[in-house]
């Protein structure tokens, strides 16, 4: 039995209208901080900061007295109710309450910036302010902050199991009320029974020949389908819509410094809202979705995705890519978008000439031919003709009982640009679209990986749906979709994909599909992009004679873990860490991050967490793994841990470190951790990237790890590939890497091709030898159906992880 201890916003609120000010000010201890945040964000000088967030609370204190001011929604009212302060301070009226607020006992309303007027107008923001003010709370702290329903917790007084139940009642709630918006918005007479279905669509509830009429309708009408993005992803919908309404312009510094993920730039999408074309803005008044990679991007572009690497915007200067959004220990990371490529890039080679249409007519669907297909121009009189190709492929391999990466990439060839482009994707039995409803119901939305490019997918039966605007000549663009293989799904089968546009149609199938092994890509991209893996041990010799010292310095023969009482290292001089490392990323400085993942590994068993700290941040952050592995060691359990810490990265060059993860002291034990990066960079090379991992034994009993590449440049090209290992010994050679057959060497450590796994990772710092924990680079030339081989002859081995950059031939 436990006796509740915290009390709710709600029943403090109630409390403060009753006269308890030690209520209000548990309130304000508890929302004090992130009103700091917002008013260092619209104001000039910490003094006026504090004079605002100050000024901001007596004045709901002063409504709440007279029966006014929110109920329940606190957060959202504080936040619109200093910027209303600050904003009647600026001209000139410190510490006014009109009449009507003072008297308003009521929901609170919001206060809409000038330069985002017309937000408070769309289904979407209508939507959410008739919501009850509970579900506008939970709705708020969940979708715009994206707090776990542990924090949110005591803001509801409730337990997080409750927060959960009412996050997602809020969530069908506010569709439901969208929903209604939408159709008291007068749509036209064919727009109103699909929009009386789109609720059950979203949720999956329609069979598919219910749900085929709502497709062929939102194929030709862009108001429904916008409908039905905002319908599909809630919390993007409430972070581009309901977040500015709320927080105004500030709402990117404002999330980036509560996530704790660095200041978005003040220009950032609101000043390019201001600037947007009037019928633009009444457009996404109407209701019109965003979908946008990340919040700075979605305004900006309004209607459409972000543009990636390959566009169809005439050559201009490539933009810097923006950062994307992934949350730690989630699933999913955010796409990112990365530099365009020149438009002198070479353009693909036909693999497999499909037949001419007859003049006039769309070529009829024929099945696919190859992972390549190339598509006859259309003839149409003098004007030029765009001429497509296409690839579609596994990414690394599709595993059974795995997550994994299908990319489509097509290019046009042709003298003149395409029409809108339709892909349809089709996944063999077993495979589905990871938000793919169940048992072949109508879907929600998917949000593509890695680059998007314009892409705007849904998932269906058998596949998924995707649209994009015209491919204009020359140009290039990428799919990347994550899937997810059954273990009963049939070795072999391969996805197949069609592309369709105006007067063209074009198939392809994959070369290889479901294998029982390899390692599934965990992200990839297309791009002007570097690709970069460093890392440390967490553990070495705990002797103070002489022979470990020269084994540290990778002196001496005794080199090797199983030789030594191996402790916890702890370099960092915090008093809080027991073990602690750092290691070094050099990068270009014109680099931006696209994506990071942090991988851990230790002869002892998980707890799932470690300590981890970019360049410039003042402490640790906790980070919490999205995917543990546990495999059977020589001296017991051992395990590999993963998580997406790309929101973690600010600027990229400099020492990283990372402390605690889970280990466990004695003689042939390892501890280590390593950075693997993708960055874009507008002078490299337009590159394909992937990252796969599996965490793998590598022995005598079990064979070499062979990891298939599926899905690169099938042709003769520069490729770099950093792998990430454990338990290798500098003393027990015969380890080994090849690629297609032919050994590759490593760029550090001894630098043997025989014994690749010696103790040695790229980057680290304080010590020569990283006992167990290998980051190795090497160079090499992808050749025809590349296979990455690990073996070792007497060694242990975990293959961990491998990064994978190759120059770009579609």
């Amino acid at each position: 039995m436990s006796a509740k201890t915290v009390q709710g916003d709600a029943e403090l609120l109630t409390e403060t209208r009753h006269g308890n000010t030690v209520a209000y000010g548990v309130l304000c201890e508890r929302h004090a901080p992130a009103a700091r945040i917002l008013a260092h964000r619209i104001v000039d000088g910490p003094a006026e900061a504090e004079e605002a967030v100050a000024e901001t609370f007596a004045g709901i204190l002063h409504l709440l007295r007279r029966g006014g001011g929110p109920r329940e929604a606190f957060r959202p009212c504080l936040l619109t109710a200093l910027r209303r302060t600050v904003h009647d301070r600026s001209q000139g009226r410190r510490g006014r309450v009109t009449a009507g607020e003072a008297e308003a006992p009521g929901p609170w309303s919001p206060f809409v910036d000038p330069a985002l007027s017309g937000l408070e107008h769309s289904p979407a923001a209508r939507a959410f302010l008739s919501l009850p003010e509970r579900w506008q709370l939970v709705l708020w702290h969940a979708g715009v902050e994206r707090a776990g329903p542990a924090e949110i917790a005591p803001l509801l007084g409730m337990t997080a199991g409750g927060v959960t139940a009412l996050t997602h009642v809020a969530r069908e709630g506010w569709r439901q009320a969208c929903l209604r918006a939408h159709l008291a918005g007068t749509p036209r007479q064919g727009c109103r029974p699909v929009l009386g279905m789109l609720g059950v669509y979203v949720r999956g509830g329609l069979a598919r020949r219910e749900s085929r009429p709502l497709d062929e309708h939102m194929d030709g009408c862009a108001g429904c389908h916008d409908a039905f993005l905002e319908l599909a992803d809630v919390n993007q919908s409430l972070r581009v819509i309901v977040g500015p309404l709320i927080a105004g312009p500030a709402l990117p510094g404002y999330l980036a410094v509560l996530d704790g993920a660095g200041v978005t730039g003040a220009a950032g999408p609101f000043g390019r809202w201001r600037r947007a074309p009037a019928s633009r803005r009444r457009a996404v008044a109407a209701g019109a979705a965003v979908g946008a990679v990340s919040l700075a991007a979605a305004l900006a572009t309004v209607l459409m995705p972000v543009l990636i690497p390959v566009s169809t915007r005439e050559p201009q200067a490539p933009p810097a890519a923006p950062v994307p959004e992934p949350d730690v220990a989630a699933p999913t990371p955010a796409p990112a978008s990365v530099p365009a490529p020149a438009p002198q890039d070479p353009p693909s080679q036909p693999l497999l000439p499909a037949p001419s249409p007859a003049p006039g007519v769309a070529e009829k669907p024929r099945g696919p031919a190859g992972p390549g297909a190339v598509a006859p121009p259309a003839v149409r009189g003098p004007a030029p003709a765009p001429r497509l190709t296409v690839r579609i492929d596994a990414l690394g391999a599709l595993v059974r009982s795995e997550a994994g990466i299908v990319a489509v990439r097509l290019r046009n060839v042709g003298a003149g640009g395409s029409g809108e482009l339709v892909a349809d994707v089709g996944l063999p039995d077993g495979v589905t679209v990871l938000a793919a409803a169940r048992r072949g119901r109508a879907v929600a939305a998917i949000r593509p990986v890695g680059t998007v490019d314009g892409w705007s997918c849904r998932a269906g039966s058998g596949g998924a749906r995707c649209f994009r605007r015209p491919l204009a000549a020359g140009r290039a663009t990428a799919i990347f979709l994550r899937v997810v293989v059954s273990p009963a799904a049939a070795e072999g089968s391969a996805p197949s994909v069609r592309i369709s546009t105006v007067g063209i149609g074009v198939t392809a199938r994959a070369r290889t599909g479901v294998r029982t092994a390899g390692a599934p890509a965990r992200f990839a991209t297309d791009g002007r992009v570097v690709t970069s893996a460093i890392g440390n041990t967490l553990m070495v010799c705990a002797s103070v004679a002489p022979a470990c010292r020269a084994a540290r310095s990778r002196g001496g023969d005794r080199r090797d873990n199983d030789l030594w009482e191996m402790g916890p290292l702890d370099q960092d001089r915090d008093p809080s860490t027991r073990s602690s490392s750092a290691a070094r990323l050099a990068l270009p400085r014109t680099s931006r991050v696209v994506w990071a993942g942090l991988y851990w590994s230790a002869s002892a068993p998980a707890d799932g967490r470690i300590k981890f700290r970019a360049p410039g941040d003042d402490g640790y952050t906790r980070v919490r793994a999205e995917r543990v592995t546990e495999r059977e060691l020589p001296v017991g359990v051992g395990y590999q841990a993963f998580a997406d810490v790309t929101r973690l990265m600010g600027r990229l060059r400099g020492t990283y470190w990372a402390a605690d993860a889970s280990l466990r002291p004695g003689v042939s034990r390892h501890a280590g951790w390593s950075l693997v990066v993708i960055a874009a960079d507008s002078r490299q090379p337009y590159s394909q990237a992937v990252v796969v991992d599996a965490a793998t034994v590598v022995d005598r009993e079990h064979g070499p790890a062979r990891i298939p590449l599926d899905g690169l440049t099938p042709t003769a090209a520069p490729v770099r590939v950093d792998l990430v290992t454990w338990e290798g010994d500098a003393g027990v050679t015969g380890d080994r890497v090849t690629l297609g057959g032919r050994p590759l060497r490593p760029e550090a450590g001894d630098r043997d091709a025989g014994n690749a796994f010696d103790g040695s990772a790229t980057g680290a710092e304080g010590t020569d030898m990283t006992f167990g924990t290998d980051v190795d680079g090497f160079r090499a030339t992808l050749g025809r159906n590349p296979v990455l081989k690990v073996s070792t002859g007497r060694d242990v081995l975990l293959f961990g992880a491998a990064v994978v950059r190759v120059r770009a031939r579609l």
